[in-house]
């Protein structure tokens, strides 16, 4: 009988930035999928603090907001004896491979990042050289662990595009070194807007505290919310061009029920915007109740928070060491003991 050979696993690689809570786009468009990948993946998962000092942080929130987010990726669906789920700073490959691929990184290629441009109005009095060239650290953060996929969206096509050039351009140069990695488009990922702008992408920068939901607003939050979202002036719960806020409802309310678009319009038949924004919200908190005391009971337990870090990122460390003395070889440092 002849022996079926087993194909290693994809690796997929993912990063969230630790600046407080996730917003439910976050969570809808990215993390509460990390978790399904965990069987049919190798996945290593981060929180990306480097990333974080782009803008000006306070230390002790930082730390604080750093330990809230890996918390919360743990109550989300992380599994870290499935996954290698880590701390970004923890591991010094990635600063190190950064400097490395920004030597093979054009200056002109930074320079078209729109990121960069929208980050610089947002932050005037702080336009510095790490807000400049962190698309060449999130390179590095895919490429240090020769990732073959990347969950991304919309708005991040354009740094990966820029890590595959890199590794290219890298491999053209020096031999083949890194795994061009291709996008993961996870099927069940959405695009939430703001509730209160719904042309605009849901963000925690939103000036209106009611165009963006949080995974751990309480029910009364969460039902405020949702009562105040903008819609228009007809009454039909459908899904067509000209009803922006009436198709992010439908689209918010698709992802946490599971329901088609068709199936929500019979749903709501006859009936008005009042008890749909209702039942979206009632919807909403009932999907991420189960989230909020996950979380709960992790921030209870520091010891534990602390052990899965350490643990994760000797992983992490672990798992890059044998490609970054690859890389400085290839590039002429001398050997690493």
């Amino acid at each position: 009988m002849e022996e079926k050979t087993i194909q290693p696993k994809k690796r997929i690689f993912s990063g969230i930035q630790p600046t407080g809570v996730f917003t439910l786009g976050n969570y809808i468009g990215a993390v509460r999928n990390w978790g399904k990948l965990q069987e049919d993946y190798e996945c290593i998962y981060c929180i990306v603090d480097l990333h974080a000092i782009t803008v000006m942080q306070d230390p002790a929130i930082l730390r604080a907001n750093t330990m809230r987010a890996y918390a919360l990726m743990l109550a989300c669906g992380i599994d870290p004896q499935k996954s290698v789920a880590f701390v970004q700073s923890r591991n010094p490959a990635h600063a190190e491979l950064s400097w490395v691929l920004s030597c093979s990184t054009m200056f002109g290629e930074l320079n078209r990042m729109t990121q960069f441009k929208d980050k610089s109005a947002r932050h005037a009095d702080n336009i510095n050289a790490g807000l400049f060239t962190y698309p060449v650290l999130m390179a590095a953060d895919i490429l240090a662990y020769n990732a073959d996929l990347v969950p991304i969206g919309a708005d991040q096509k354009q740094h990966l595009e820029l890590a595959r050039n890199v590794a290219i351009r890298f491999n053209q140069r020096f031999g083949e070194t890194f795994v061009v990695p291709e996008p993961y488009m996870p099927e069940t990922g959405a695009r939430l807007m703001s509730l209160q702008d719904p042309t605009k992408k849901m963000s925690k920068s939103d000036e209106n505290a009611n165009g963006c939901v949080y995974i751990l607003d309480d029910k009364d939050t969460i039902l405020r919310k949702f009562r105040r979202a903008v819609t228009d002036s007809e009454s039909e719960v459908c899904y067509r061009e000209g009803k922006e806020g009436i198709n992010n409802l439908m689209t918010i309310y698709s992802c946490v029920t599971g329901k088609t678009l068709d199936e929500i319009t019979t749903e709501f038949a006859g009936k008005g915007y009042g008890d749909f924004k209702t039942a979206v919200g009632e919807a909403v908190a009932d999907h991420l109740e189960p989230v909020q005391t996950a979380y709960a009971r992790l921030m209870e337990d520091k010891a534990y928070l602390n052990a899965c870090i350490d643990t994760g990122s000797e992983q992490a460390f672990r798992l890059t060491g044998k490609l970054m003395s690859k890389v400085y070889r290839r590039v002429g440092f001398i050997d690493r003991k």
